[in-house]
């Protein structure tokens, strides 16, 4: 057989073997199947692409017909790369997918991947610190984002400009929720990420001290009577960053800002005061990273 995909036709979504992509939860690929065999949904060719490249272990695909010829290269390689391991690729025919969940979102592909294990806060700072060298080194903190789409556009704005890495609190949704997947197109894959702090009992202090421990800065965006403007030139002299990102609506906790070493707003005119938080991450990563490739493309086992 080689490196052919098994390939398995498919005519009923009743069909017990698709119960990932058609009956379980969110929760449920999370919770049910944790840890040791915990799941997510990718979706699109391109978001497929990126989790392999990235070393993700996958579980099973679901392809529309279609899809099946331009896909069989990535298939062969996953075949030869996990040899041994029962990799099954289901073919339905293209309306049925769409019954699925529709056409349009999907584009006829869909995959399950292993969840990969996360590494804990401090080990993960000091893996960021030592690939920098000597370089700055910048992590995005996510505070309590509980829309998967702006989570989802806040790692593809990491990717693009440079953010080294992405913590996330107790409380932020999701990076690996499917919809967040497919908002980042697959960046939540390239950019390296962990959760800082598993109980929101614990959030701030635990994670401003984990930061601070690691020789980071703390950089709550938000506004306030003693922030500094985000093109304060004196930001750029500090080495290694944190920058804070708050939650839809009211931002910043209170303790966070109060925790945090340096309070920055975006300066804006017409009497805005306020940006998504999405597009807010994006001006302040525009500013505040080195505009330098990090190197940190689609890197096999940036998880583990």
């Amino acid at each position: 057989m080689g490196n052919r995909p098994q390939v398995i036709r498919i005519g009923d979504l009743s069909d017990a073997r698709l119960d990932v992509y058609t009956r379980l939860t969110e929760r449920e690929l999370r919770s049910v199947l944790e840890p040791e065999r915990g799941i997510f949904i990718a979706e699109s060719a391109k978001v497929i692409e990126r989790a392999v490249e990235a070393g993700l272990a996958p579980v099973s695909f679901l392809l529309g017909e279609r899809w099946l010829d331009q896909l069989t290269p990535l298939l062969e390689r996953v075949v030869a790369e996990r040899a041994g391991e029962d990799v099954p690729v289901f073919v339905a025919p293209m309306e049925l997918m769409e019954r699925l969940t529709g056409f349009t979102v999907t584009r006829g592909a869909l995959a399950a991947f292993r969840r990969p294990p996360m590494p804990e806060a401090g080990a993960f700072l000091k893996r960021l610190v030592e690939r920098a060298g000597d370089r700055p080194v910048r992590v995005c903190v996510l505070e309590g984002i509980v829309d998967h789409t702006n989570v989802g556009a806040i790692f593809r704005s990491a990717a693009a400009l440079n953010v080294d890495g992405v913590l996330v609190s107790p409380t932020c949704c999701d990076p690996l929720y499917r919809r967040a997947v497919r908002v980042s197109m697959g960046t939540v894959f390239q950019v390296p990420w962990c959760r800082i702090g598993s109980d929101a009992r614990h959030w701030p202090a635990d994670g401003l001290a984990t930061l601070r421990d690691e020789g980071f800065t703390s950089i709550a965006m938000a506004l306030s009577d003693d922030s500094v403007s985000l093109d304060d030139p004196s930001l750029h002299r500090i080495g290694r960053m944190a920058i804070f990102m708050g939650t839809e609506g009211s931002g910043l906790a209170a303790s966070t800002i109060e925790g945090a070493d340096v309070c920055v707003r975006i300066p804006m005119a017409n009497g805005v005061d306020s940006l998504n938080v999405a597009a807010a991450s994006a001006v302040a990563f525009w500013q505040l990273c080195p505009h330098a490739d990090n190197g940190y493309h689609y890197r096999p086992g940036m998880f583990a």
